[in-house]
């Protein structure tokens, strides 16, 4: 069954608890979202809170994908350029399916549902992203229309030892 979408829900308690508990899940099952498991919802309140900022000053939008039991299963953020030569494009940041759906063809459906979301936007003409090296996540963007644009070797540093290459993807939106 497929989800069903919502850009810019109204944030309640209830939102703010469901997608911390989708971030922490996501993190905890491995997933590249700007955590190493192991990790709290506390550990992950103050990135939340910094994501809010950005919605309350009209910098980012929020997509959400409920289960057909109306459960969050899955979320992104879109963020605004802010740099006036780069405003004809946005970033998708911390893309999550809860893991109990991984397989199923969510994840193709979030990026699809941000996409169309980008398509809304006045003068959004791509789609940008980075992921993590290491994860494969690449051939997974590049089987939803990404391209891959570069790679930043070292830029992310899971452990001490191990840095990983940032690998920024483009979805262009024509």
């Amino acid at each position: 069954m497929a989800l069903s979408f919502r850009l810019d829900p109204p944030i309640d308690p209830a939102l703010r608890d469901g997608v911390l508990a989708l971030w922490t899940e996501v993190s905890n099952a491995g997933g590249a979202v700007g955590f190493v498991p192991p990790v709290t919802v506390e550990d992950i309140r103050s990135e939340w809170l910094k994501h809010l900022t950005g919605l309350a000053e009209g910098q980012k939008r929020l997509l959400v994908g409920y289960d057909e039991d109306g459960q969050l299963a899955a979320a992104v953020f879109l963020a605004h350029n802010t740099h006036r030569l780069m405003r004809h494009w946005v970033w998708l940041y911390t893309v999550m399916v809860h893991p109990r759906h991984q397989g199923r063809g969510y994840g193709r459906d979030l990026l699809d549902a941000a996409a169309d979301a980008a398509r809304t936007l006045d003068g959004i003409e791509a789609v940008r992203l980075s992921c993590r090296g290491g994860t494969g996540l690449e051939n997974f963007y590049a089987s939803c229309g990404y391209k891959e644009v570069g790679r930043v070797p070292g830029a992310i540093r899971v452990a001490d030892g191990d840095d990983r290459e940032e690998i920024t993807m483009l979805l262009p939106l024509n």
